[in-house]
């Protein structure tokens, strides 16, 4: 589609707009710190028999360093005279194998132990091989091993098995001392169930607006307010006098002007800063003109940005929707045709800036997409993988370079840029599954520079016609507010500019 006539594209700022005062770099990384600290003191307090613990949780924001965390508390836990061995799972495999090496590296590959299926063994990477033992079978994990590694459904189908080789742990009833969840709020009840019994103590880490895996099977209401089969495990336990609850109040993935979108969506934290410090990170774009100029070096400052588009020909559906997708080609297309750079900062690990970062964005190496396209529904997604594909082969990108995915599929996933359809795009309602808070959550918190949100023109006069609905919304985390509500206030945290067109080929 070729874009014939437009307005000249202008954005306003947030009208929610970050503390100017607020702590970054070690001043935020510190407070992490604090609480970790204290969930290590709890841990060992219920080692000790000191508290009747039998969860720690720790609620955590999108990038809020979750993962460094729990590895630090596994460490902590086995320097702890009574205990002898630990478990460490999640729901999925991408979540725990790269776990497995970065626990491996800091124990001693003698002392930590993976546990896969077949159809997984051979997808372990050669860095997790190096530096952790990777077993199919339960009858192969060494005697002496401290650390046990699997999915739930991993250690369900073995630890009976386990049990009967390896024998109890130190606490003389259980296959484990502690077992440690990653991503806990991403963990659906029924799985956690499977699972709960192998140690005394639960240790959940994980973010509050995770989704848990979809699953259809599952009746998603039952008459009971209080009963959400699809929420995950910790949410059952907020008022549980034997369960040690804290939240990570620093992020470290988003940039400081982001801030507000953060804010806006774990708005009832008590408090929430950034290790990033304003300017730390931005996107220079040259060689570009007109709207396509004006729209990535909005993008490329930071904020989140949000570009709504009038005048398109209709759509086949919501979730189908050709037309703004070639407007979004089109732009992007002028992107990777430019000159983008990439400015970033290093940190230490208790946030003291290190040195400035300048890379081309074609350079940039790693394992995180330098794009992410992102779409709610698989029908979206079919479409917006075809369009990667083409902008793949037009420019000879490296592989990976950008990528298109649903935003279920990309939790956990980490990249440089990410450009989404909005969930509630062409919508005529705030349906049950664009409108839930966790999915919206996902799609705007996975960008460590830029986030540009599309969608057709209407959103605001979709918020002002949806009917009120009482009680916290089916799938949001906590108590949250209402979906109207929540969106209007995300809303405000966006730069928002509005494009309209007056024809197109």
């Amino acid at each position: 589609m070729t874009l014939t006539e437009m307005t000249t594209l202008n954005f306003t700022p947030p009208s929610s707009m970050a503390d100017a005062t607020g702590a970054h770099h070690a001043s935020a990384a510190i407070q992490n710190l604090d609480v970790v600290t204290q969930a290590i003191g709890a841990l060992q307090d219920a080692l000790d028999g000191h508290e009747p613990h039998e969860r720690v949780l720790l609620k955590a924001a999108a990038g809020a360093g979750k993962t460094f965390a729990l590895k630090r508390m596994v460490v902590e836990a086995l320097a702890h005279e009574s205990c002898t061995r630990v478990g460490v799972t999640a729901f999925a495999n991408k979540q725990v194998i790269p776990l497995a090496g970065q626990l491996g590296d800091q124990l001693g590959r003698e002392r930590v132990c993976l546990s896969v299926s077949e159809a997984w063994f051979d997808k372990v990477p050669d860095w997790v091989r190096d530096k952790a033992t990777v077993v199919i079978s339960y009858k192969d994990i060494p005697e002496s091993v401290e650390v046990i590694i699997g999915t739930t459904h991993k250690l369900e189908g073995s630890a009976r098995y386990m049990r009967d080789r390896l024998g109890n742990a130190h606490n003389g009833e259980r296959l484990f001392d502690v077992l440690f969840v990653d991503e806990a709020w991403q963990l659906p009840n029924h799985r956690y169930a499977k699972v709960s019994w192998l140690a005394p103590l639960i240790v959940g880490v994980g973010d509050v607006g995770q989704l848990p895996p979809l699953d259809p099977s599952q009746n998603p209401w039952r008459g009971d307010p209080g009963h959400n089969p699809y929420r995950a495990w910790p949410e059952g336990f907020g008022h549980d006098p034997n369960t040690w609850t804290r939240e990570l109040p620093a992020v470290w993935r988003p940039t400081a002007e982001q801030l507000p979108l953060w804010r806006a969506f774990y708005s009832d934290w008590a408090s929430l800063t950034c290790v990033a410090g304003p300017g730390d990170r931005a996107l220079e774009v040259d060689g570009l003109s007109g709207d396509a100029k004006v729209l990535w070096d909005q993008v490329g400052t930071g904020q989140p940005t949000l570009l709504e588009v009038d005048g398109l020909p209709d759509a086949e559906a919501p979730d189908i929707d050709q037309p703004l997708l070639s407007v979004l080609e089109a732009y992007l297309e002028d992107l990777i045709s430019a000159q983008v750079t990439i400015h970033g900062r290093t940190y230490d690990a208790h946030g003291v800036p290190q040195q400035s970062t300048t890379v081309p964005a074609l350079e940039q190496e790693g394992d995180d997409p330098v794009i992410a396209v992102l779409a709610t529904r698989n029908a979206a997604v079919d479409d917006a993988f075809a369009m990667v594909e083409r902008l793949t082969e037009r420019h000879r990108l490296p592989d990976g370079w950008i990528v298109a995915s649903t935003v279920d599929s990309w939790q956990g996933q980490t990249n440089t840029l990410t450009v989404a359809v909005h969930p509630l795009s062409g919508a005529s309602g705030l349906d049950a599954f664009n409108s839930a808070f966790g999915r919206l959550a996902v799609t705007c918190t996975r960008a460590t520079h830029g986030l540009l949100l599309v969608s057709r023109a209407g959103l605001d006069e979709l918020l002002d016609n949806a009917p009120a609905v009482p009680g916290t919304p089916l799938g949001e985390p906590g108590t949250r507010e209402l979906p109207r509500q929540t969106h209007r206030r995300i809303l405000k945290a966006f730069s928002r500019g509005q494009l309209s067109l007056e024809g197109t080929v």
